[in-house]
Formats: structure tokens, C-alpha cells, sequence
């Protein structure tokens, strides 16, 4: 039996292979763009299972076909391709969307303007960043810090969330607020995270990085009216959660109401969802007085059937 393979479960890129050859190229057609990912989703899904079950050789195997393929490298500028407006692929313009039917946005000082009666732009981090002039980079309404493992423009901070600082505590106690974020976007990230025990860790940690309503730098920085509106009506803080729809319509172990259970679990509600043929997008506001630190849930069958994938989140 070969030796175990050690790695950190909670981590982001224990689930990703590593970026190999620089054979990509700078774009790609769409026909091709989805070939290279449909294949290199394939490809990493094996990788996985030969990681949990130990099989070093067949980890091996599986990332020289993932540098055949082109790498971590060829993969993003597939995907970056596939955001091309004209493609309609960017998620961030349905966010956009959603946040400007609100309230939330109406005060929030546009691009341009300079009155003493705007708020300051909203705080967002967007995790797994490929690009920097999506919908929401370019609406000018939002201060955007984007990370990615393997960020390939200097825009985007190379990192792994589940390696990011924490909040510094401030004088009294708690979690700086200035160091949080009124909205975080987990866009197409979940789904490449290895385990749905580590899927379920990076869930619950993007509430440590969100604000709370109640606190008194938000009451500073949206003002007494902007402090009110964080109520019911408004969509801050909130999360803003995309993944492929087989991973809800068609899990052995997941549905949208199992999801609903586990992000209720973290403090969460959902407040928008839209179905498209290949794609969930969920927007989910953050209570923090409803977190729980910890509420078990197990990997339990939930839709029977031999032609279902095996997609799961789970918690301690």
C-alpha cells in the first residue's frame, strides 16, 4: 500500500493541482473554452479521488494528462474567456442585477461624483477573481479586493482565502470591522474544493469576513439613515454563491433545501436565487446573531439514483 498522502483539508488549493506548462494562449474560442474546462473538471475530480484514496501513482498520471491539457493556467483563461460580454458569461452582472433593484446601491457614491452625501463605495472581496473589469469592477460602486490561488494579473492578490488573515481584534475585543467586507463573491469556487467537510469550513469562514449590521463602523460609514436600511430591506452583508446546477438538481447528497439547512446553519438567508441551464446563483444575506459555530451534518443520501453525482457539504 503506497504511503499516505498528508495535506491540510481546509485549504482551497488542496483541491486544486498545481499551475504547469505556459503553453496557453491568450484566448480561446468557445468551442474550445468549454472543451478545456469540461475536460479539466474531469481531470480534477479524478485527481481528487486518487488523492483520498492515497493512489500516488494515479495522482501522477492524472496531472501530467492535467499538464497535457494545458494546467491550472489554460483552465482560467478558458474560463476568463467564457466571461467575455459577448458570451454573457460574466456572474457579477447578475449580482449587479440584483443589488440595484435594492436600495442598497441608490445612495452609494457613483463613479465620477464627489457630494458629502454619498456613502463610500461597499467593501467586496471576490474570491477566485479572474478577471478585474467584470460587471461589478466596472459599476464603480464597489471597493473590490480580488484574490485567486493563481492570479495572472497583477490586480488580483495571489492567495488562498483559507490561508487569508483573519480580522485583527480591535481594543474592545472584537473583529476589526474596517478589515471586513460588505458582501464576499464565491463564484464557481466551491465546487473545486476537494472534500464537503472543507467545503463546509470555507462556508463558514467567509462570515469572519463579512460585517455586521449592528456594528459601530458601519453605523459610521453608511450614516444613522444607512445604519437603518441595514435591516430587513437591505442585501448587505451578505454572500453572493454561484455553482454548476448539477451540484443542486442533481446530487445524491445535496438539494436546495439541504443547502438552505446548511447555510441557515452559518447565520445565512437566501434572498435571491436564478436557475439557468448550467448555473445556481444564490445571494444570501448574513445575520451574525443566528452563526452557529458548530451544527453537525453529515454526508447523507437525500436523492436516490444511480445517475447522480456525488457532490456534498458537510460540517462539525
Amino acid at each position: 500500500m503506497p504511503p499516505k498522502q498528508s495535506r491540510a483539508l481546509g485549504r482551497l488549493s488542496s483541491g486544486r493541482p498545481p499551475t504547469f506548462g505556459k503553453r496557453a494562449v491568450s484566448s480561446l474560442p468557445s468551442r474550445t473554452s468549454r472543451k478545456v474546462i469540461r475536460r479539466h473538471h474531469n481531470l480534477q475530480k479524478e485527481r481528487s479521488k486518487a488523492v483520498a484514496e492515497n493512489d500516488l501513482a494515479r495522482v501522477q498520471t492524472l496531472e501530467a494528462e492535467i499538464d497535457k491539457n494545458g494546467g491550472l493556467e489554460t483552465y482560467q483563461r478558458a474560463s476568463i474567456s467564457g466571461q467575455l460580454k459577448d458570451r454573457g458569461g460574466d456572474s457579477s452582472k447578475i449580482l449587479l442585477d440584483w443589488l440595484e433593484s435594492s436600495r442598497d446601491l441608490a445612495a452609494t457614491e457613483a463613479p465620477g461624483t464627489n457630494t458629502n452625501n454619498a456613502r463610500p463605495k461597499r467593501r467586496m472581496l471576490e474570491i477566485g477573481a479572474l478577471s478585474a473589469h467584470n460587471a461589478c469592477s466596472r459599476s464603480g460602486f464597489f471597493d473590490v479586493t480580488r484574490i485567486d490561488l493563481h492570479s495572472q494579473d497583477p490586480r488580483i492578490e495571489r492567495q488562498d482565502f483559507m490561508d487569508r488573515p483573519l480580522p485583527k481584534r480591535s481594543s474592545v475585543g472584537d473583529d476589526d470591522e474596517k478589515e471586513k467586507f460588505d458582501i464576499i463573491s464565491l463564484s464557481l469556487v466551491l465546487n473545486y474544493v476537494a472534500e464537503p467537510l472543507a467545503r463546509g469550513e470555507m462556508l463558514l469562514r467567509t462570515t469572519r469576513f463579512l460585517r455586521t449590521s449592528s456594528s459601530e463602523e458601519v453605523r459610521r460609514s453608511v450614516g444613522k439613515e444607512g445604519a437603518a436600511e441595514m435591516g430587513k430591506e437591505s442585501y448587505f452583508p451578505s454572500l453572493f454563491l454561484v455553482l454548476p446546477a448539477p451540484c443542486i438538481t442533481n446530487s445524491r447528497y445535496l438539494n436546495e433545501e439541504k443547502l438552505q439547512e446548511i447555510m441557515g446553519s452559518m447565520g445565512y438567508t437566501m434572498i435571491k436565487r436564478k436557475q439557468s441551464a448550467k448555473l445556481m446563483y444564490y445571494l444570501w444575506k448574513y445575520d451574525d446573531e443566528q452563526r452557529q459555530e458548530q451544527y453537525p451534518v453529515k454526508k447523507e443520501e437525500v436523492n436516490p439514483g444511480r445517475k447522480r453525482n456525488n457532490f456534498a457539504i458537510t460540517r462539525n
